[in-house]
């Protein structure tokens, strides 16, 4: 074992101290790659789990605060340093967007606007002023989506009957009716359960004047309308869900009286069934905040056990900066986890190094064998998946799953036995999450309804989770990982599946990550492990692609634009991680290391900071496609260890070839 490694304090001085100073592109990759090893040791918990922040956008902030305000729960200190963010990220035209060099966005800026305005700001300060131009040359506060109409409904800034219509009783349609709550995605179905709740006891909260956004509409209140957004063919799916909003709004007047009060219990029993450990929904934000308020709204009082615990979880979302708090879309702790370990692992730290038989046991620690929802179409498959969050017990995802299984293939553990169940269950679990066509979502198999997405209550277009190249490249890379070959049944479904998916200029479309860089390094990845052969054309394709989007400083990046404009794929300002995902493309599509390859550690190992980390501001995780954007502040510090540590390895490969 690595002695140094023990001590991150003096990994790098002691292996410095050995190694003679030149100029070679080996020896500044071993300098680069130890500071990183040291630095991101030393951001290990005692518990053995990493954790940073997860960055969103204003509607993080600007919804607790509204969502303390609908609960009576405000704590002036916390709403303040909420405030302070908000102020600090709106854009000079007075709107609040959805990442880093996006233009604004209107749901996103009235709920900002709203949340200063209930955090003590009055209509008349500069910074409300702006908002407000911004605001009514946009279309003013009828024109806001889902989320935001439901926060202002509950505080009585709209009417009810201004949101899009959820009958609570489409709760209880049978599993082999086209629309039932499991054709919905999990974040989508949690959420919904919610709403549908909030929408049949509408409740409301009174509030001063001066704390209302009366001035937000373009017309009278009395004269305005909400109706869902505007089909743009007469003849289309969207009209046709258009017309059922208007009816499904016209049973929501009238609704039948022993029907409704049946499924107001059946959805209160699940909610109540589906609260964590913790007293969160979900693992993520909408989940958190949006069930507490439902059953506020049943008549629950924050006294209550269910709500109190409730009330306690939605505050672990809170990142706390000093003088500024960043409210989190939901923790990553699993995730960072198993990607500071396989990032450790990748660049060289053995695995039985104390630091990772820690996390190993973490890890191993937080399997998950209950039955979740994913079980509803799979009830024949055994559990054994892990969640993203701490506290998440319903729905584990593949993605996360994946990552964990290759660390623990890698690691030592104190329990060899416990490890090789784990690992047993869990490889399990992730084949057995299969979609029929071949491909592998997050959280549910065959949830492919994709004309849900038109519906009037969908305009985040994330109604369902399908299946995405991502998630194909990351189980392939797990199933090489523990043992399997391409020959297995699942393997050969998988390839079939990518190459099926391959868009015609080489690359793959990335769901989870920003945006066709990370779709390409992902696959490219679980194909190349399994074994798939680089010298097929199209692997070939995907390499080409990917070296011809490399910037002119020799990193790559990829703007958000990219999921709506296909202009922009493969194209933006050059960042850590996408660097670095290019660079671990580039280096399994390739039998030798290309120039490319080379250019683009060069910019890794150029703009690596003093301490061993990188510096990166922009978004480069996908929470909804063209809805919602992440960044993960501890992207750029592993991603860029993986590449510089794969790197090295197809370097020594080469020299020995």
């Amino acid at each position: 074992m690595n002695e140094a490694l023990e001590m991150p304090n003096d990994l790098a001085e002691t292996r410095a101290a050995v190694i003679e100073p030149r100029d070679s592109l080996d020896h500044r990759l071993d300098l680069a790659i130890q500071r990183a090893q040291q630095s991101l040791l030393a951001l290990q918990h005692p518990e053995g789990y990493w954790l940073a922040p997860l960055e969103a956008n204003a509607e993080m902030n600007a919804e607790f605060i509204i969502f303390n305000h609908f609960m009576g729960s405000v704590n002036s200190e916390v709403e303040a340093k909420c405030r302070k963010l908000l102020l600090e990220i709106q854009q000079p035209d007075g709107s609040w967007n959805l990442f880093p060099g996006g233009q604004g966005d209107l749901s996103t800026t009235v709920e900002a606007y709203f949340a200063l305005k209930l955090a003590g700001m009055r209509a008349g300060d500069e910074p409300m002023l702006a908002s407000h131009r911004w605001i009514m040359s946009h279309g003013g506060v009828e024109r806001t989506g889902t989320l935001a109409r439901f926060y202002l409904a509950a505080m009585g800034q709209i009417p009810w009957d201004a949101t899009p219509a959820l009958p609570i009783e489409m709760a209880l349609l049978p599993h082999w009716f086209p629309l039932n709550i499991y054709e919905l995605s999990s974040w989508a179905r949690g959420t919904v359960m919610a709403l549908m709740m909030l929408q049949a006891t509408r409740p409301t909260v009174a509030l001063d004047l001066r704390q209302g956004v009366l001035e937000l509409y373009i017309l009278p209140p009395h004269f305005a309308r909400f109706g869902p957004s505007p089909a743009k063919r007469l003849l289309s799916l969207k009209t046709v869900l258009n017309g059922a909003d208007r009816l499904l709004r016209l049973y929501n007047r009238h609704p039948l009286k022993r029907l409704r009060d049946r499924t107001l219990r059946y959805v209160e029993n699940w909610i109540l069934e589906h609260q964590d450990r913790n007293g969160s929904w979900g693992g993520i934000q909408p989940c958190y905040l949006l069930n507490a308020m439902a059953l506020k709204g049943l008549g629950y009082r924050n006294d209550h056990p269910v709500l109190n615990r409730a009330l306690e979880a939605s505050r672990e979302l809170i990142w706390d900066m000093g003088d500024k708090i960043l409210y989190q879309p939901c923790v990553s702790p699993t995730w960072d986890t198993a990607l500071a370990a396989k990032a450790l692992l990748d660049s060289g730290v053995p695995g039985d190094l104390p630091q990772l038989r820690q996390a190993s046991r973490w890890l191993i620690d937080r399997q998950i064998f209950a039955r979740g929802d994913w079980s509803v179409k799979r009830p024949a498959l055994a559990p054994g998946g892990w969640a993203f969050q701490f506290f998440n017990d319903w729905y584990p995802d593949v993605d996360d799953s994946a990552v964990i299984l290759m660390v623990l293939a890698a690691t030592a553990a104190d329990d060899p036995q416990a490890r090789e169940r784990a690992i047993s269950a869990g490889s399990n679990w992730v084949m057995g999450m299969q979609s029929a066509d071949g491909g592998f979502a997050a959280f549910d198999v065959d949830n492919d309804a994709t004309w849900l997405n038109s519906a009037a209550f969908a305009d985040a277009e994330a109604s369902t989770d399908p299946t995405c190249p991502d998630l194909a490249g990351r189980v392939l890379e797990m199933m090489a990982e523990v043992g399997f070959k391409s020959d297995h049944p699942v393997a050969r479904r998988a390839i079939q599946w990518l190459k099926r998916e391959q868009e015609t200029d080489g690359s793959w479309w990335g769901r989870w990550g920003v945006n066709y860089i990370y779709g390409t390094f992902s696959a490219l990845s679980g194909l190349r492990a399994i074994g798939v052969d680089v010298d097929e054309p199209w692997i070939k394709r995907a390499v080409a692609w990917l070296k011809s989007v490399q910037n002119a400083d020799g990193g790559f990046g990829e703007s958000c634009l990219s999921d709506a404009d296909p202009e922009w794929r493969g194209k933006g300002e050059s960042t850590a991680s996408q660097t670095a995902w290019a660079l671990i493309g580039l280096a399994a599509g390739e039998r030798t290391v290309s120039a490319q390859a080379r250019r683009a550690a060069l910019w890794l190992l150029e703009s690596q900071r003093q301490g061993g980390d990188w510096q990166e501001t922009l978004f480069t995780g996908t929470g909804f496609p063209n809805h919602f954007y992440l960044r993960y502040h501890l992207y750029a510090h592993y991603f860029p260890l993986m590449a510089l540590g794969r790197l090295k390895k197809a370097l020594a490969e080469s020299a020995v070839r």
